[in-house]
């Protein structure tokens, strides 16, 4: 850490023995200062305003207020710590996104995983420090990974592997080469979420990875239809039509 100063850290949690593992994996990591753990969610927010700890490492799910809850009520342009999400359940990351948490870990926490989400806590800090009254950005403004379940419990995938999403009534199917995962988000926020400069969306039940995109055709009735690298191909819906302009820059 050189000459900045320790990261103070709060821990909100309901779970006795994933507070104590976070607080045991945060033992192994430097520049560390523990200030306080909370067991619910209005112990959270008076211990965070009380402390004013750097980062709020936060469990969403919680008696009273959840998580969610916590971040909102923290918020504020001179004192907000940086929220990292601690959390055993895939489908609260787009609302995690929505009140800027800074990274969101899924349970049970790897060391490495953590290290990283400190990283970019540190980066929240040190902006917050340098810049005082202006609300800090997060290291990155785009969702860069998604937790899915399959058959052995959570997998991670990241954001620049998917080459495309498909709605399927209430949830999303994240497509990865020949496999794919169902998440449980919206397509709209997934727009917003997602790096326009990696994704467009083609369609109101379809988003495309753009390098993915191997060129466009007309069909008979003169409607756009891209073709992908995988050989398949994804109508474009006529509200989307001016995407494929852009895309190919006329």
């Amino acid at each position: 850490m050189g000459d900045e100063a320790e990261l103070r850290i709060l821990i909100a949690d309901d779970e006795p023995l994933a507070a104590e593992r976070l607080q045991l994996l945060l033992a192994k990591c430097s520049g560390i200062d523990l200030v306080g753990t909370a067991s619910d969610g209005e112990s959270a927010v008076r211990m965070a305003q009380a402390l004013e700890p750097d980062v709020l490492l936060l469990d969403i799910a919680m008696p009273g207020l959840d998580g969610i809850d916590v971040a909102r009520a923290i918020a504020g342009p001179n004192s907000s710590p940086a929220v990292v999400f601690v959390t055993a359940f895939d489908q609260f990351a787009v609302a995690a996104f929505e009140v800027a948490a800074v990274d969101y870990l899924m349970k049970p926490v790897d060391p490495e995983r953590l290290e990283r989400a400190l990283g970019r806590a540190r980066a929240y800090v040190r902006q917050r420090r340098e810049e005082p009254g202006r609300t800090p950005s997060k290291t990155s403004q785009w969702l860069d990974e998604f937790w899915a379940s399959d058959l052995t419990g959570l997998v991670r995938i990241a954001a620049r592997d998917v080459d495309r999403v498909s709605a399927e009534r209430d949830y999303m199917r994240l497509h990865v080469g020949r496999r794919s995962w169902l998440i449980h988000h919206s397509m709209t926020a997934l727009e917003e979420g997602l790096d326009p400069e990696l994704f467009v969306r083609l369609h109101r039940s379809a988003i495309v990875r753009r390098d993915f995109i191997a060129g466009f055709t007309r069909n008979q009735s003169g409607r756009w239809i891209a073709r992908l690298a995988d050989g398949g191909e994804q109508p474009v819906g006529r509200l989307y039509s001016d995407r494929v302009r852009s895309i190919a820059g006329r």
